[in-house]
């Protein structure tokens, strides 16, 4: 065999490294929701939502937070409805223009 066929067997599809990044093999997120086995994300805990919040007041994404699809939906709807009841900000401090 080439060089070249050589180099392709070892990039196959999961790239030069095997699937392992600079610290080892990537662990697959699990969503806490699901763990704790809750229907819905409660709105009232404020607390517990802000961890699902950037330091801007936005709403993390499905590839940071490890949340499934469904909870995420309803993570989405308890944010908007805290935001609405003045639990949660809508943007945070310094944007304000105080």
């Amino acid at each position: 065999m080439s060089d070249y066929e050589n180099d392709l067997e070892e990039l196959d599809d999961r790239g030069p490294r095997g699937g392992r990044g600079r610290m080892g093999p990537r662990r697959n997120k699990v969503c806490n929701f699901c763990l704790d086995k809750m229907k819905d994300v409660p709105y009232k805990d404020a607390d517990m939502l802000r961890r699902y919040l950037t330091e801007r007041g936005k709403i993390r994404p499905r590839r940071q937070t490890g949340t499934c699809a469904k909870h995420q939906r309803s993570l989405a709807r308890a944010v908007k409805r805290a935001r609405h009841l003045a639990l949660l900000p809508f943007t945070a401090e310094h944007l304000r223009g105080e």
